[in-house]
């Protein structure tokens, strides 16, 4: 009897031994070492690419770049009353208060669409505010469904109300908010600037 229990209690070390030999395993395989430097790389190499400047946006509407397109995602309601001069509107909101995230055929149709008729310009969607996950949620519903766009790092918000947060000083008394406005069902007609200095392109952050 004392053998049978030495050989279960023998057993039993040894399979709790390789059970653990065989976590730890499997735990490295799926958990490479902790690499700081190549997850700091990581971090701006997706900031840099889904991130638009609205400084470089701007500046782009002045000089009549049509390397990009502008996308609204507020509620057809909101873009009608105002929205920033040029952009498209796909509405993620019934209205208001209420989302339609729900509508995925139509939002990814309308995207389909609006790429298959601009082949070769970047697609920039803008919501709310900074804070606001609506870009976020269409753009992680558009790459499930292979359809790229990249996120104005800035809102409507900060681009109406907040002009000089993201303009440079110099700029607050030569530019008027309100010629990068428009309103109606209509995207609008940017008024071209002379004084444009080179700022890059938008697919490079720009300024």
């Amino acid at each position: 009897m004392k053998k049978i229990v030495g050989v279960i209690i023998i057993a039993l070390v040894f399979g709790a031994l390789g059970g653990i030999g065989a976590t730890y395993a499997f735990m490295n395989f799926i958990e490479p070492e902790f690499n700081q430097e190549q997850l700091i790389a990581e971090f701006y190499a997706v900031e840099t690419a889904v991130h638009i400047s609205p400084h470089s946006v701007r500046k782009g509407l002045d000089s009549g770049d049509k390397s990009f397109i502008l996308v609204d995602l507020r509620s057809q309601e909101e873009y009608e009353r105002e929205h920033i001069i040029g952009a498209v509107n796909i509405p993620a909101y019934k209205d208001p208060d209420t989302s339609a995230y729900s509508e995925t055929e139509r939002i990814i149709g309308s995207f389909e669409k609006l790429k298959a008729e601009n082949p070769n310009r970047n697609i920039i969607t803008y919501c709310y505010s900074v804070p606001c996950m609506t870009s976020r949620k269409i753009g992680n519903l558009l790459a499930q469904n292979n359809i790229y766009v990249q996120a104005l790092n800035i809102g409507w918000n900060e681009w109406r109300y907040y002009w000089t947060l993201w303009n440079h000083e110099h700029e607050w008394d030569q530019t008027d908010v309100m010629d990068y406005i428009a309103t109606g069902s209509e995207p609008g007609i940017p008024k071209l600037k002379d004084n444009v200095y080179n700022c890059g392109t938008t697919g490079d952050q720009g300024c």
